[in-house]
C-alpha cells in the first residue's frame, strides 16, 4: 500500500506533469507552426536543437540546469540580484526542466500534424477573406487535433516517467520535489521491493492506458478523415 511519501509524491507528479503539459502545448503550438510553414535554410538547427533532449543523457541535462539556475549561475544569479531566489531545487525548477526535456514529445507530433495539412486548406481561407490568426484556428488547429491529443499524452506521460533531470534540478524534498520516479528509486534502495511494485505497476498502467487512447484516437480519426 502507499503511505504518506508516496502520495506525497504522487500529488506532486501529477501536478508536475500537468502544469509541464499546458506550458509545453503554449509554447509548443507557436514553434510547431513555425517549423512546418518555414523555408528558412537554418530551420534543421532548430529541430536539432529541439530534439536535442531525445538524445541527451538527462543527468547532463539535469547537470546544466542546475548550473544555470543554481545561485551562481546566470540565470539563478540575476534572480537573486532582482530580489528573487533561485529556482533550483524549487518545484518552480522541476516545471522548468520537465518543459526543456519534454519538449521534443510536443512540438514534434504538433508538426507533423501541422506539415500534413498541406497549403490547399489554407490557401483556401484566405481566398475567404479570413485573417492569419483566424486561418490557423479555425483550420489548422481542428485539422491538427489528432497532434494536439498525441502531443499532450506523450507530454504527460514523459514527464510522469522522469528521473535524472527532476533528481538534478530538484533533488528529493517531500511535497515540494519528490516525484514517483524517485519515491521508486528509494523504496528499491531501501529493499522496500512491495512499494516499488505498487509505484511502478501503477505507472506501467497509467503509461499503457494513455497509449492505447491515443493509438485508438488517431486510428479513429484517420477513418473519419478517409470517409471525408
Amino acid at each position: 500500500m502507499l503511505n504518506e511519501f508516496d502520495i506525497s509524491a504522487l500529488i506532486v507528479t501529477l501536478k508536475l506533469a500537468s502544469v509541464s503539459t499546458i506550458i509545453l502545448l503554449l509554447i509548443g503550438t507557436p514553434i510547431a507552426w513555425w517549423l512546418s510553414q518555414t523555408r528558412f535554410k537554418f530551420k534543421v538547427v532548430f529541430e536539432a536543437i529541439i530534439a536535442l533532449p531525445l538524445v541527451l543523457p538527462p543527468t547532463v541535462l539535469g547537470f546544466y540546469l542546475l548550473i544555470t539556475l543554481g545561485p551562481n549561475g546566470p540565470v539563478g544569479g540575476m534572480l537573486e540580484s532582482l530580489g528573487g531566489v533561485s529556482i533550483a531545487f524549487t518545484f518552480t525548477g522541476l516545471v522548468v526542466g520537465s518543459v526543456i526535456y519534454s519538449m521534443p514529445f510536443v512540438v514534434q507530433p504538433l508538426q507533423n500534424s501541422f506539415s500534413g495539412i498541406g497549403r490547399r486548406p489554407m490557401e483556401v481561407a484566405a481566398t475567404l477573406c479570413a485573417s492569419p490568426l483566424d486561418r490557423f484556428f479555425t483550420v489548422a488547429v481542428p485539422l491538427a487535433r489528432s497532434g494536439f491529443i498525441t502531443a499532450a499524452v506523450l507530454g504527460f506521460a514523459h514527464t510522469v516517467g522522469e528521473f535524472g533531470v527532476v533528481l538534478m534540478i530538484g533533488g528529493n524534498i517531500p511535497g515540494e520535489t519528490g516525484v514517483l520516479s524517485i519515491a521508486i528509486y528509494d523504496h528499491v534502495e531501501a529493499m522496500e521491493y512491495g512499494q516499488a511494485h505498487w509505484l511502478s505497476g501503477g505507472l506501467l498502467i497509467l503509461s499503457f492506458i494513455m497509449l492505447l487512447f491515443v493509438y485508438l484516437f488517431n486510428r479513429r480519426f484517420s477513418i473519419m478523415r478517409s470517409g471525408d
